[in-house]
């Protein structure tokens, strides 16, 4: 492989490596993580190659650190990432919350496993849903993707820094280890026909530039910090110069921009993949590896004439209210298996406003659901 020199073609990767992959073809030049299963490979892959296209590779000491790290560097005007699992996740929570706050452009891959705590370090888990929506504390919106296959994991990682970029904040990758740890065929297409997205660069005059001006529904243009711009970061609730200002007014407004940008914009981000909604009488809900199991059963019964569908989260967060309200109003049932206790099911239900039943099939971790169980709970809607 010559020097910097970024991958094309048809490849065979697990998802980990392509993840790494989309992040360096969406110009990730920063990688700074802390190993842990079943995320590691993402950071080896990482580790060996950001050198051979001109970027750099930290192993931090933790987590908080990892996050740390790429909040800087990115003011440093560099495209960064790491990558982790639950309980990493939890670890990164508070400087998640700072690159909200601050509004830095980030990605963080989640591999996720059974939890929680230590729970099941090589086994499958979807549970850190919620905890991605609202694991640090305060408001802002939240932005998080979730693929089913190694392509995906390096389309929505490409998707991932894009959407970072342009919202200014961390955005996440909910894959988890089935999919992390699968090996398929990827294709990574030419540069010149990758959708790359960058930070815009401020054209005020520098005496007149405002880091953080909440007029626009989108982020102000984000300086270099030592670029020649005076650049003030503070996690504290802050002016449109980014300096403290310790007020209800000021916090009023920095909460709602912080949301609104997401929410005003969501139709821009969210993604889904629908098969079979325009005659369903029930709609099965699935992301991740689940969504795999969940297509084929869906697919089984439509050939068996029964009239269900499927409805396949790429965004999680933002999630398709709209839209599931819409689909409530004209069908029996929702059918959600996720493997955790109960997380979007629960957003599934608040959405259909008691429209339409929904059912959970819950796994705790440690294993997927099959098609034939899949199948069951739809038919006891049929």
């Amino acid at each position: 492989m010559a020097q910097k020199d970024l991958l094309t073609g048809e490849h065979f990767f697990h998802g980990d490596a392509a993840c790494a992959e989309g992040g360096l073809a969406a110009g990730c030049r920063f990688f700074a993580g802390y190993p842990i299963t079943p995320a590691t490979e993402v950071a080896e892959r990482m580790a060996r190659r950001l050198p051979e296209v001109g970027g750099v590779y930290i192993q931090m000491e933790d987590e908080i650190a990892s996050m740390a790290a790429i909040l800087g560097a990115s003011w440093g005007g560099v495209k960064a990432m790491t990558s982790t699992s639950g309980p990493g996740f939890s670890l990164m929570m508070e400087n998640i919350g700072l690159g909200m706050m601050t509004e830095t452009p980030c990605v963080v891959v989640n591999i996720q496993r059974g939890g929680p705590s230590t729970g099941l370090p090589t086994l499958v888990g979807q549970a850190d849903v919620m905890q991605a929506r609202w694991g640090s504390h305060g408001d802002y919106g939240c932005i998080a993707l979730a693929p089913s296959s190694p392509q995906e994991c390096f389309d929505l990682t490409v998707e991932a820094f894009n959407l970072s970029e342009i919202y200014r904040q961390p955005v996440f990758v909910l894959a988890d280890e089935v999919v992390g740890h699968m090996t398929e065929k990827v294709v990574i297409p030419p540069r010149e026909l990758l959708r790359i997205v960058s930070r815009k660069s401020p054209k005020a005059a520098k005496d007149a530039y405002l880091p953080f001006d909440t007029a626009d529904s989108l982020p102000a243009p984000m300086a270099v910090a030592g670029g020649g711009y005076h650049v003030h970061v503070t996690g504290l609730t802050h002016d449109e110069r980014g300096y403290p200002v310790i007020t209800a007014e000021v916090q009023e407004r920095n909460v709602r921009h912080l949301v609104e940008k997401v929410r005003k914009n969501a139709h821009n981000i969210i993604k889904v993949e629908t098969t079979g909604l325009e005659d369903a009488e029930v709609v099965v809900v699935a992301y991740g590896c689940t969504a795999r199991v969940a297509r084929q059963a869906v697919e089984d019964l439509r050939l068996d004439g029964r009239r269900v569908g499927l409805l396949r989260l790429l965004t999680i967060w933002p999630f398709p209210s709209k839209l599931i309200r819409e689909i409530s109003g004209r069908i029996r049932a929702f059918v959600v298996p996720e493997i955790n206790y109960g997380q979007i099911a629960y957003e599934v239900e608040r959405t259909a406003q008691g429209r339409a039943e929904v059912m959970l099939m819950a796994l705790m971790g440690g294993s997927i659901h099959t098609p034939k169980e899949i199948q069951e709970a739809v038919g006891e809607f049929l």
